[in-house]
């Protein structure tokens, strides 16, 4: 019984390039795409990249629209809590604002 020989560099590469060629030759045996499947090819690519231009315009105007939406939002709360800030804050005169601090201190001299 003969004992196992590793191949040395020159068998590697020439089993490499044999193999090589033999992919090559069987791909230059299998026939091409016919004139009518390129054709086919050609244009169901081309309504996918329309149906993709097209559902991008409509994500496009749906974000610009939400952002529409989110800024008249923003908007209408600030003029509400505006509104709301005049209504509860009535101007006091310093007069009333003097009595009130001297409650405060009556009061506070009261409890000890």
């Amino acid at each position: 019984m003969t004992s196992y020989r590793a191949p040395d560099f020159n068998e590697r590469t020439a089993l490499s390039r044999q193999a090589k060629q033999k992919a090559l030759d069987q791909l230059r045996a299998k026939p091409g795409a016919s004139e009518a499947e390129l054709a086919a090819r050609k244009a169901a690519r081309l309504e996918r990249e329309a149906a993709e231009a097209e559902a991008r315009r409509i994500r496009h105007a749906e974000a610009q629209q939400a952002k529409q939406d989110a800024l008249a939002a923003a908007r209408e709360v600030e003029a509400r809590q505006a509104a709301e800030a005049a209504e509860v804050a009535p101007v006091r005169s310093d007069a009333d604002r003097k009595a009130e601090r001297d409650a405060r201190y009556a009061a506070r001299k009261a409890r000890k």
